[in-house]
């Protein structure tokens, strides 16, 4: 069980270049509606990623990353810190000062890999490797078809250290009428296992009773 200070609302949130950009605008804006303080953590790929899928061309500053989101997300983003690559003195780069919960989202393949093996080579990584030294909550949102056989033993690997792996599979038993309801069924899950307040999708076996 991960013991988690009740009034510590930070969180890291990682994007990679996997395929998803979307999930993980939702997952941002859904955080700091709730008033979370965001570490946000954008690599390269992800910002080829963000522009393809989802139109928004963001500059490889921080700051003016951050002042793109503001204009883009239609929640405060005061609470949102963009950290450069290598900023090697975020809070998240430290065990004394990181946050307790982070989100990859989504997770590419080599990310996962990267993860599973420690090999802390950018922010992200070595997030990661902090939340995982510190007993933290790690969740990876997998975004890759078919899964190799490594793809399946990475994600065993990290399992069994406590890792919640959620693969960016919506469900249909919403009757989702648009890409954005499908979207909010993934990030619904997301932010149930992070332990966030979510009314984005009815809750299964709710609605139909009489």
């Amino acid at each position: 069980m991960v013991n988690l200070a009740k009034n510590d609302k930070r969180i890291t949130l990682a994007w990679s270049g996997a395929s998803g950009a979307p999930y993980g605008i939702r997952l941002l804006e859904c955080l700091l509606a709730a008033d979370y303080e965001v570490y946000l953590l954008i690599s390269s790929a992800a910002r080829v990623v963000l522009a393809t899928e989802h139109g928004l061309k963001l500059p490889s500053g921080p700051d003016a990353a951050k002042e793109a989101l503001a204009k883009h997300l239609t929640v405060s983003t005061d609470k949102l810190v963009v950290c450069g690559k290598e900023d090697w003195f975020s809070p998240v780069a430290s065990g004394s000062a990181a946050p307790k919960q982070m989100v990859v989202c989504p997770c590419s393949a080599g990310s996962l890999a990267a993860i599973a093996h420690g090999m802390s080579d950018n922010l992200a990584e070595r997030a990661a490797d902090v939340v995982l030294k510190e007993r933290g909550q790690l969740l990876l949102v997998v975004r890759e078809t078919p899964f190799s056989t490594l793809h399946l033993e990475n994600m065993l690997k990290l399992s069994k250290m406590g890792v919640t792996i959620m693969p960016a599979a919506p469900g249909f038993y919403h009757q989702p009428q648009t890409i954005d309801d499908l979207v909010d069924f993934m990030v619904a899950r997301i932010l149930d296992h992070l332990g966030v307040e979510q009314g984005l999708v009815p809750r299964w076996g709710y609605d139909q009773r009489s």
